[in-house]
């Protein structure tokens, strides 16, 4: 097969959360431990980090890349999902994994795979183990997936973990609560290992605390820590302060396992997207008229991205919209500005809404505009209104975010 063919059986052949849904979601970790076995464990060779959590989790895991980047380590960095190549999913200092091995590693596992049904996910997780082990990575940074404690990255015995935040995503997976949230999350805090976690609240904190005890691992709290960040990045979303705090908790960690300057800390918070290629968040892709996209896709995240947005200085306000069908559109849509002209558009997925659907929805929430072909009919659509002085958000997938990029 060659790299195309390759992608189309990983894709269609086998369930995959991003496309399918509930279908791809596996209950346990038992197909992944019999793949990191049939690997060799290319896993327990690898210093890593691992980071979950509903929101900034990819920021995040980019922003400690970077900075450990700048210290002059080889860094892995494992991120989900992709915008436009399914190797985005797997770096080393920026630079995608090559074809060949995506080719290999299938070519060579492929039996394995089908005899024992194993997930595009999981695949993925084995090919970045036995990536990074191979290419000999001084450390890898590793992004749960969703959820934590059955998440197939969870196999590794990492340096430190991190969790970001607790929101309301994935609840048919997850659970409907902030503490069942929290508790899938948390089965990321290993036996004596330090976790950080990002941001917490009434909920969360007692579940973190309560597993940390379990684990004899000592707990970090960045809101209450560096609460005068003054370090910047050039990922410039205002939901990135606390991901910096986050990040600056992790990073003074990680001091007792390399060395990590200030002036590396430093530089790498400037240079994310320059040393990790990171894209779509609060990416601006023009000016007159001003379009920015986000791939905030949740109610956690678009709250912090519409308060963000109310502080721009705009005529008028043109939104290109789409979502998955799994999304909670009565905690979504009452978020998104009244005032704006919508584009209300299906992301191409398998699971994405059909606009019809959404627009119908929305109109509830006193959310007018015009439903569209697809996304890229949608956005020419809004660039032809829209003038010098005004804006155009794109948002509400990942999906929808890479159909632009």
């Amino acid at each position: 097969m060659n790299y195309q063919e390759t992608l189309e059986w990983m894709f269609n052949q086998l369930p995959m959360y991003q496309q399918k849904g509930a279908i791809a979601y596996k209950a346990d970790l038992s197909n992944t431990i019999k793949l990191i076995n049939h690997l060799g464990n290319p896993q327990d060779s690898l210093k890593t980090i691992h980071i979950a959590g509903t929101n900034g989790k990819g920021s995040t895991s980019s922003m400690i890349a970077s900075i450990l980047q700048e210290a002059g380590y080889k860094v892995g960095l494992y991120t989900s999902p992709h915008l436009k190549d399914f190797r985005e999913r797997i770096k080393i200092n920026g630079v995608e994994i090559s074809e060949s091995f995506v080719i290999d590693f299938i070519g060579r596992n492929k039996p394995f795979f089908e005899e024992n049904s194993l997930s595009f996910f999981e695949m993925t997780v084995g090919m970045c183990f036995e990536y990074f082990k191979q290419e000999q990575v001084d450390v890898a940074v590793i992004e749960v997936g969703m959820g934590g404690r059955l998440d197939a990255t969870n196999v590794i015995n990492p340096l430190i973990s991190v969790i970001t935040n607790i929101g309301k995503d994935h609840t048919a997976f997850l659970g409907d609560t902030l503490e069942a949230i929290a508790g899938e999350k948390a089965g990321i805090i290993k036996k004596g290992v330090p976790v950080v976690i990002g941001e917490y609240n009434e909920h969360t904190q007692p579940v973190f605390i309560s597993k940390a005890k379990e684990m004899s691992a000592d707990i970090y709290f960045a809101q209450d820590t560096y609460i005068d960040n003054t370090l910047v990045s050039d990922l410039k979303g205002d939901y990135q302060k606390s991901n910096i705090r986050t990040v600056r908790q992790a990073i003074e960690l990680l001091r007792k396992s390399f060395e990590i300057t200030e002036k590396a800390e430093v530089e790498g918070l400037l240079h994310v997207v320059q040393n990790t290629k990171l894209l779509g968040r609060w990416q601006v892709l023009g000016q007159n008229p001003k379009i920015i996209t986000d791939t905030a896709h949740n109610s956690h995240g678009l709250t912090i991205v519409m308060n963000q947005l109310k502080h721009e200085n705009y005529r008028d306000l043109y939104v290109v919209f789409g979502v998955v069908n799994d999304k909670d559109l009565d905690s979504i849509l009452p978020l998104l500005p009244k005032e704006a002209k919508y584009f209300f558009a299906k992301p191409d997925n398998l699971r994405g809404l059909e606009p019809e659907i959404l627009a119908a929805k929305a109109s509830e929430f006193g959310l007018k505009g015009e439903v569209c072909s697809s996304i890229p009919n949608a956005y020419a659509k809004a660039k032809e209104v829209a003038g010098a002085e005004d804006l155009i958000y794109i948002g509400g997938s990942t999906f929808v975010v890479a159909e632009i990029l």
